[in-house]
C-alpha cells in the first residue's frame, strides 16, 4: 500500500512529524536537506517500511530522490513528491547534543581505529533530531534496504541513551532501553557501550555534510 506524506507549512527546517494511520504510527525526520519516513505499529512496533533522501522544495511541495526504501521490490519508488496538508503534529524532546546525520566511520578496536571508506555506497547512517533518532543500513547503488531501528533519545554531558520503539531485525528488541557512553571529536562521535544484544561495542561515527 503507498503511503502519502503531507506536511505541514511553513514548519521550522529541522523536525520531526508523526500522524497516525491504520493503526500505524508515521514518523518523519526532516532537516534542510534530508528527509525520512518510517512507519511501525502503534501498539506493538512492528516495522512497516522507511524510506529517505536528500530533497528540493517545490511549489508542489518536497521533492526526494531516495538513497534507500524497503518497500522498492513492491513499489519501485526511487523518488517521490511530497504535497502539503494540515494532519500532521510535530513531535519533540528538548534539544539534546549531537543532533544531525552521521555514517558509521569505523570502529575502535584494542590495536587502534578501524576506519571505513565513507564514499563507497554501502553505507549505515543514524538521524538524531529532536531527540528521536533512526539508524538505517543501506546500499546506494542499488536501492537496497539492510535495516533499521529508532525511537527516542537522550545525549547529556557524555551519557547517551536510546530507547527502541522499533527495529526491523527483531521486534523483540522493541522497548529496550540502551545506555552508552558518547564523545565528540570535530566531526566524530565516539559511541560506546553494549549493542541491543548485550554485546560491546565502541563505534566511529562521522558527521554526515550535504551532498
Amino acid at each position: 500500500m503507498l503511503y502519502l506524506l503531507i506536511f505541514l507549512p511553513l514548519f521550522a527546517a529541522a523536525q520531526v512529524f508523526e500522524f497516525v494511520a491504520e493503526g500505524n504510527v508515521h514518523r518523519v525526520f526532516k532537516d534542510n536537506q534530508y528527509l525520512l519516513e518510517t512507519v511501525f505499529n502503534a501498539k506493538d512496533g512492528a516495522f512497516v517500511f522507511t524510506r529517505g533522501g536528500f530533497y528540493s522544495t517545490t511549489e508542489k511541495g518536497d521533492d526526494v530522490v531516495f538513497e534507500f526504501n524497503s518497500n522498492f521490490a513492491k513499489d519501485s519508488l526511487k523518488s517521490m513528491t511530497i504535497e502539503k496538508g494540515e494532519d500532521w503534529k510535530v513531535v519533540a524532546i528538548p534539544d539534546q547534543d549531537l543532533e544531525g546525520k552521521w555514517l558509521m566511520a569505523g570502529r575502535v578496536k584494542p590495536e587502534g581505529e578501524q576506519r571505513r571508506d565513507l564514499t563507497r555506497s554501502r553505507k549505515t547512517m543514524k538521524f538524531l533530531l529532536d531527540g528521536h533518532f533512526q539508524w538505517t543500513a543501506f546500499d546506494t547503488a542499488s536501492m537496497a534496504f539492510k535495516g533499521c531501528g529508532g525511537g527516542t533519545y537522550t545525549a547529556v554531558d557524555g551519557n547517551y541513551v536510546e530507547s527502541l520503539q522499533y527495529f526491523s531485525r527483531d521486534n523483540s528488541k522493541v522497548g529496550k532501553v540502551l545506555p552508552f557512553e558518547y564523545r565528540l571529536n570535530e566531526d566524530d562521535w565516539y559511541h560506546k557501550g553494549n549493542n541491543s544484544k548485550g554485546a560491546p561495542m565502541h563505534e566511529i561515527w562521522h558527521k554526515r555534510s550535504g551532498e
